[in-house]
């Protein structure tokens, strides 16, 4: 009998799964695409700088401003929580199984880099599977902390992002002026560099291959080693920290988790509506918005993802909303699949339809909504009928080193 026979090596049935965490995760995976919609639809720069590209007025302004208050990095914070989450739930029912755990999580992780890897390079360059791989094989070293130690470690990885950033705002004036102007293009690039990029992403996948593709490698290699593998590492262990504690398997008493929602509402919308005021005084400037500007955001969506943490997860103790519940379940045992899901509607409308750059704010946020529901009603569906999600099963698969049962007769 070979490991992948044997039922230590089995993955979690549904019986065994967490509620509060599957519905986390649902809500999670549809805020995410708030923000990922942003570079399906319109010419990277606009990502971080608002008047870098397209209409900012009337209602595309209040549309940004939603996004920048409630979904900017929160989801993504929230996301990243949970999969550290994942990294100790499934550590713990390995080693239970008498499975090994490491070499499982290890195999588990480099399948998520390829995919990651392929999804960034062939589909698009914002991909976050790649770095969730990588940093759950950093992340492994620290399972047997205890809660207390997780915290602090999450801290310094948090802060270690935060202070390049400090760093070479405090640093402007001594940078070598071409560097700077550079940066400059980057943050608000001339209509040229707009034009070339739009005309890539709806010329066909020859066109835009290159440009995905070489975008994609900066993310994965100066900008991880700046800022995601801090940043994400920081927010596993955090979330791994709240899984030792109970807090994200409802654990708590109610009181704690309303104390969680306003306490988080409170400190995180206050340093992001602080942030955003002084980055409009600004002129989002790349001097400062590229900058410290980004401060209050970064660690404002702490606060409001560990806000977000208090409402699901009280909302699910106290048996709140049970069908919309029952359908966040779903989507989030289907994250995997639902995430590449996002990406493949997304370039099939943006880029398929040649429409890239040409939709405004409102409009995204319409299609964003569409996309919610219909993942909402969709994966409640195919769980009726499958144990797994298509990536999922394979995921799986692949990890176990055997093929999984994926059909419920």
């Amino acid at each position: 009998m070979n490991e992948g026979d044997s039922p230590a090596a089995m993955p979690t049935a549904v019986q065994e799964r967490i509620a509060s965490l599957d519905v986390l995760r649902g809500f999670a995976l549809l805020g995410i695409l708030v923000m990922n919609i942003q570079t399906f639809a319109m010419p990277s720069a606009a990502y971080g700088n608002p008047l870098a590209y397209g209409d900012l007025q009337g209602i595309n302004l209040w549309v940004w401003r939603l996004g920048y208050l409630f979904f900017d990095l929160k989801f993504m914070s929230l996301f990243s929580m949970l999969f550290g989450a994942g990294v100790l739930l499934f550590i713990d029912r390995a080693k239970a199984r008498g499975a090994s755990a490491g070499k499982l999580h290890y195999r588990r992780s480099g399948w998520l880099v390829l995919f990651g890897l392929l999804h960034a390079h062939l589909l698009w360059y914002g991909d976050i599977l790649y770095s969730y791989g990588l940093c759950a094989m950093l992340v492994f070293l620290f399972r047997n902390r205890s809660a207390r130690a997780l915290v602090i470690w999450a801290l310094l990885f948090l802060s270690i992002s935060w202070g390049f950033t400090l760093f070479t705002s405090f640093s402007w004036d001594y940078i070598p002026e071409p560097d700077r102007v550079q940066m400059a293009q980057d943050w608000k690039p001339e209509q040229s560099v707009i034009d070339a990029e739009i005309a890539d992403y709806n010329g066909g996948f020859a066109r835009w291959f290159p440009r995905n593709s070489a975008m994609a490698l900066m993310l994965e290699t100066f900008v991880f080693f700046i800022v995601f593998v801090w940043r994400v590492t920081g927010m596993m262990l955090l979330g791994m920290a709240l899984y030792r504690w109970g807090v994200l398997s409802g654990e708590r008493d109610g009181s704690f988790y309303r104390r969680l929602m306003i306490v988080g509402s409170v400190i995180g919308l206050a340093l992001i509506i602080i942030g955003m005021v002084k980055n409009q005084q600004a002129g989002y400037t790349v001097e400062y918005s590229m900058f410290n500007g980004t401060t209050w955001n970064y660690w404002g969506s702490v606060a409001l993802a560990l806000a977000y943490v208090g409402l699901v997860v009280g909302a699910v103790r106290n048996g709140a909303w049970p069908a919309l519940q029952r359908r966040l379940a779903a989507v989030g045992r289907l994250a995997f699949s639902n995430y590449i899901l996002q990406t493949v509607i997304g370039i099939a409308i943006f880029r398929g339809l040649g429409i890239f750059g040409d939709v405004e704010r409102w409009q995204q946020l319409a299609i964003v909504i569409a996309v919610w529901l219909l993942q909402l009603w969709l994966s409640p569906m195919w769980l009726a009928r499958y144990r797994f999600g298509p990536l999922e099963w394979l995921w799986r698969s692949l990890t176990y080193w055997k093929m999984q049962p994926m059909g419920r007769g």
